[in-house]
């Protein structure tokens, strides 16, 4: 039997989401998830780490030489990385 006042899982989650204010929090999760769909498998190889603290992005590189080339292009790496959650999740990024 089906209830009058039914909701979509869908809803369901979202309400969930929005009053326990996780999205900010998801959307951190979906950027890193997104590194190696941005940076491509080659430059994934060479990332041992990824981990966001105070809209910072922390990346542990295993290359000194791919470190020295992601810190080039840090600005286009964060901007592309923000465009893929749809909001300004990191405001720097810092490779070690």
């Amino acid at each position: 039997m089906r209830k009058s006042k039914t909701e979509s899982l869908r809803d369901v989650l979202k309400n969930f989401v929005q009053e326990n204010h996780l999205e900010r929090k998801l959307n951190e999760v979906e950027l890193i998830h997104s590194w190696e769909s941005v940076m491509g498998k080659t430059i994934m190889r060479y990332t041992k780490k990824l981990n966001i603290h105070n809209k910072v992005l922390f990346v542990e590189t295993t290359s000194p030489m791919v470190r020295n080339e992601l810190i080039m292009m840090r600005e286009e790496i964060r901007q592309r990385l923000n465009e893929v959650v749809g909001e300004e999740i990191i405001t720097a990024i810092i490779f070690k």
